[in-house]
């Protein structure tokens, strides 16, 4: 089973990187989360899901290894496979996705594309108390638990071309700072901070 790669970024797309490491390009699968914290012609480290199958050895890469726990967690749910927990990863970033199952959000899960009620609700009767661990803490789930005012901030800090991962980071700080404030506030702050 292999840890992680570290290496020149040579391809990058929204669905899988390929990686130069002593002279071999990897092609590992990664998430919208993942792709959005790469740039081309980087040195990166991604840590790594190997799927072996029949017909192909499937590598999945992952900026961070929250992000790789919360994978494997999720497929590891009865009818929940590496593309379905690709997509959900793709679909909310980790701290959201985490939030829904800690919290039994249905709703939240059952928006994901390919999520059908009954699926939303087995992750959350598997996952709900191993979600919390993979996050590092009940606290962590709480802070970055965003309302609608932040999600409403964040689509419009984007329509007006900010990149989505400084963005996001604005907006969250912004809401820690004061998770009271309206729409226009938030926006305001995150501008400070951007």
């Amino acid at each position: 089973m292999y840890e992680y790669i570290k290496g020149q970024l040579a391809e990058l797309t929204p669905t899988y990187a390929v990686v130069e490491a002593a002279g071999l390009g990897y092609m590992v699968n990664i998430s919208l989360q993942t792709y959005s914290q790469l740039s081309e012609n980087q040195i990166v480290t991604l840590f790594l899901h190997q799927q072996i199958r029949e017909d192909a050895h499937v590598l999945y890469g992952f900026f961070d290894k929250n992000e790789r726990e919360l994978f494997r967690l999720l497929i590891s749910v009865s009818g929940v496979g590496a593309a379905t927990a690709r997509i959900m990863l793709s679909s909310l970033r980790s701290n959201e996705l985490t939030t829904a199952i800690a919290t039994g959000d249905v709703a939240v899960l059952k928006s994901i594309k390919g999520i059908g009620l009954k699926t939303a609700e087995r992750i959350v009767v598997d996952l709900k108390g191993k979600a919390l661990k993979a996050a590092g803490s009940e606290e962590n789930v709480a802070v970055s638990t965003f309302g609608s005012a932040s999600n409403e901030a964040i689509a419009a800090l984007l329509a007006l071309g900010f990149p989505k991962a400084n963005t996001e980071k604005a907006v969250e700080a912004a809401y820690k700072q004061n998770n009271q404030q309206s729409v226009e506030e938030l926006i305001r702050s995150a501008l400070q901070r951007l």
